[in-house]
């Protein structure tokens, strides 16, 4: 059956979870493959306005199975915290499954994460909520598992050995006071309690259930330019948001993912530090904002907007193997008499169609644009591509014939059915 994978094709904040939320309806599993409690996905659905972090969206649809596999680093406070606001809203999250190999970000990640970035001389702008210093620990073989949380005994030894060295760390670097070992110990079999149960093997319930017929749904978190190999390094994350990233997050091997959706707003933003070609630094820029409502759903801030740079967006469609893209926020360029996409750079004086995956000349290269006509029209009502104002539809056609790839999912609004589709 069917894996579908939702990917991010910009920086991130595309409104991936709406996209994921309307494809849930038709998914046995609905699971979240990378990132952390960095991540935020806001959905709208019967009035009601849903925030997730480190939850798949899917565990609205009571059929759907919601997975967090091992490629996602979990702060057991964040899960439990969104775990008790989704459960006073009647979400059911016995269903939900994690896996044993997802690594845990704990109280001293934060803490270097602060640390860190408050004594850099370049700021990355991240969320400082202990993701990069958690797949560090990850990479360096120090890190613990929720595997650990299993055997206490386990569990305390590995934390003590970790502790001697990033205690030595925050002490003799930062001059700030160790952590207690035994008091992080004793808070993680508190919520070993608590998830015991839901822990499993995510290759093998997911292969076990693709054999039986079952379709997956595959949740990306941040976008593809963040991407540590292939975003524009160092203002990345420390994970894989790209479509590969699913099959080493969940251990399902790339000739079974069927479909990937790119999701991309009809505009471009970025969250924290790092270059920004198309980015806008006038009233034009401050309307897409607050038309778009666009504060993250993490952190609250507010976002840097800037023209849709389709160099960029070709460039996530390769990497990603795109096979269509979902267009969001079309409604937000509703009102502007014009348009601007970027269709090339300028780099030391010479023209260039590549994209450049590093952050350094990217923030050399100067956005080259095409005009074009926009509309006046609200389109909030609309539910069939035909009935987009002309220019809307020829904005979409534009991007269609850059990027190659067809777009076959138009958001035109919050609510699910604010939803072209086809």
């Amino acid at each position: 059956m069917a894996v579908r994978v939702v990917v991010g094709a910009q920086w991130g904040d595309e409104a991936k979870g709406k996209i994921v939320d309307l494809f849930a309806q038709h998914a046995d599993f609905v699971v979240r493959y990378a990132g952390g409690s960095n991540a935020g996905h806001t959905v709208c659905s019967d009035g009601q306005t849903y925030k997730f972090h480190l939850i798949p969206s899917g565990v609205l649809h009571p059929h759907v199975t919601p997975v967090i596999a091992d490629g996602v680093v979990i702060d057991l406070h964040a899960l439990e915290s969104e775990a008790n606001a989704l459960a006073a809203l009647s979400i059911d999250l016995t269903r939900l499954r994690i896996g044993l190999g997802a690594h845990l970000t704990l109280p001293y990640h934060r803490q270097l994460d602060e640390l860190q970035e408050a004594h850099a001389e370049g700021r990355l702008g991240t969320t400082r909520r202990g993701i990069g210093p958690t797949y560090a620990d990850k990479a360096a073989r120090i890190g613990l598992r929720m595997a650990d949380l299993l055997d206490p005994s386990r569990c305390r030894t590995r934390l003590q050995r970790v502790l001697t060295v990033r205690n030595a760390l925050l002490q003799q670097v930062y001059k700030v006071p160790p952590i207690d070992a035994e008091a992080l110990w004793a808070e993680l079999m508190r919520h070993a309690q608590r998830w015991r149960e839901q822990l499993v093997d995510v290759p093998a319930l997911l292969m076990n259930a693709l054999e039986s017929g079952r379709s997956i749904l595959m949740e990306g978190a941040q976008g593809t330019l963040l991407d540590l190999d292939y975003g524009t390094y160092p203002f990345v994350t420390s994970s894989h948001p790209v479509a590969a990233g699913a099959c080493l997050g969940t251990g399902i091997p790339p000739n079974r993912l069927q479909e990937i959706w790119g999701v991309a707003k009809a505009y471009t933003t970025r969250v924290g530090e790092g270059p920004f070609p198309t980015e806008l630094h006038d009233e034009i820029g401050d309307h897409i904002r607050e038309r778009g409502r666009e504060y993250g759903t993490t952190t609250g801030r507010a976002r840097r907007c800037g023209w849709l740079d389709l160099v960029a967006l070709r460039y996530a469609v390769r990497v990603n193997g795109c096979t269509a893209l979902a267009i969001t926020l079309l409604d937000v360029l509703s009102g502007l008499p014009t348009l601007r996409v970027c269709t090339a750079y300028r780099l030391n004086g010479q023209l260039t169609h590549q994209f450049v995956a590093d952050g350094f000349t990217l923030a050399r290269c100067e956005p080259v644009y095409e005009e074009l006509p926009g509309w006046q029209e609200e389109i909030h009502d609309c539910r069939r591509r035909e009935q987009l104002p002309p220019n809307a539809q020829r904005y979409l056609e534009f991007i269609e014939s850059y990027v190659g790839v067809p777009i076959r999912l138009i958001s035109v609004g919050p609510t699910r059915e604010q939803t072209i589709v086809g």
